[in-house]
């Protein structure tokens, strides 16, 4: 069955990088492909994505919910210069974000090299591993550095 012994590989490297999110990422689609639920990656797919992003900001914005960060907090911070590196930290992440949507859309293969980035990144650097998407960002702003040195 094509598919199942690269999902085997990520497992494994979830389990070794001690990614929780890698690791079940991978099991959920092995149990997909291995009930041959195959209907349902188109929909992942297309929609996975943006119902990641949809649980993830409501993690970010439980604090404004629940009241423990008022207007005029978040009023200051927007004018204070941590608040202002906030702002652009934010535009360059989101930046970085679409160009690594973008090359893994073009070149899915490379979230091998990625993953075992963050295996690297974890183990060696104490990192936190909390996705791909940056990481691919910042890979293709690397090859886009690259592109422009060799020129």
């Amino acid at each position: 069955m094509p598919g199942v012994t690269l999902l085997v590989m990520l497992l494994l490297i979830g389990i070794i990088a001690r990614s929780n999110l890698i690791a079940m990422a991978a099991c959920v689609l092995l149990i997909i492909k291995l009930a041959n639920l195959n209907f349902i990656f188109p929909l992942l797919e297309k929609r996975g994505l943006e119902l990641g992003l949809l649980f993830l900001l409501l993690s970010i914005l439980v604090p404004v919910a629940t009241g423990r960060i008022n207007e005029r907090e978040m009023l200051y911070n927007l004018t204070s210069l941590p608040g202002l590196l906030a702002l652009f930290g934010g535009a360059l992440a989101t930046h970085l974000n679409g160009e690594g949507l973008k090359l893994l859309q073009l070149q899915p293969e490379i979230i091998f090299g990625l993953m075992l980035g963050s295996i690297f990144g974890i183990v060696f650097l104490g990192g936190v591993p909390v996705g791909p998407l940056m990481a691919a960002g910042i890979t293709a702003l690397f090859m886009e550095l690259a592109t422009w040195f060799r020129h």
